[in-house]
Parts: structure tokens; sequence; C-alpha cells
């Protein structure tokens, strides 16, 4: 414990071994087409073998249906984003908070952490 960088490799492994909505599998079975096996089993099953050209037109097209899938996922996570926005219009004589950014807080309130104010007002909209 203590040392993050100790743990780094083991959280890339997982991350890209961990299914992800936006392309639907993990990134290592998209870019390579299987799940990726431990090192610890790689010399028992013999994928020391290097890969050609070919390995390199099948992850290109990998690469491109990943690129398609992002796009989709976004597509929906924009449509999804947009029903459940609402546009604020404000007339004169409306009353309104203002939010506060943390580190703005600290400089004007001199406040740090919960307690700082996260909205400031209310104020009248004149125009």
């Amino acid at each position: 414990t203590g040392n993050w960088d100790d743990y780094i490799c083991l959280v890339d492994f997982a991350y890209n071994n961990s299914w992800h909505a936006s392309i639907k599998c993990a990134p290592f079975k998209m870019l390579y087409g299987r799940k990726c096996r431990a090192s610890i089993c790689w010399d028992q099953v013999g994928e020391r073998v290097i890969e050609g050209p070919e390995m390199i037109e099948v992850t290109n097209a990998k690469v491109v249906v990943a690129k398609e899938k992002l796009k989709e996922a976004r597509t929906r996570q924009k449509s999804y984003a947009s029903k459940h926005r609402r546009s604020l219009e404000f007339q004169p004589g409306d009353h309104v908070f203002l939010k506060v950014s943390p580190a703005r807080g600290v400089r004007r309130f001199g406040i740090k952490g919960k307690l700082s104010p996260r909205f400031i007002g209310p104020f009248e909209i004149l125009d």
C-alpha cells in the first residue's frame, strides 16, 4: 500500500479487459479479436510468434470499427443528454444565484472545503 505506481500496470490491464458500453466489448478484444490472457500463460500457449502485415491490416480494420462504435455511442449519449437538458431563459426582475467555483470561493471567502459557499446571491436580472 502507498505506492500507486506499483499497481498501474494492473489497473491498465483491468481497464483494457473490462467491458465498455461505448464499443460494446473490452478494448483489448476490439483491437485483437480475442480476450487477453495474463502474461503468465503466454509461453504455454505459444504467443511469442511475431505477427506480420496481415495483423496490421486486421488491426486497422478493427480501429475503423471501434471508431464507428464510438461515434454511435457519442450520438446516443448526445441525444440522451439533449433530451434531459432544458434551456434557461430569464426575464427582468427574476432573481438568480451564481455558482462559485471552489478556487474562487477560497480566494473570495477564505473558507475551504465543505463550508465554502457553492452559490452566492440572489441577484436580480436587470435586462
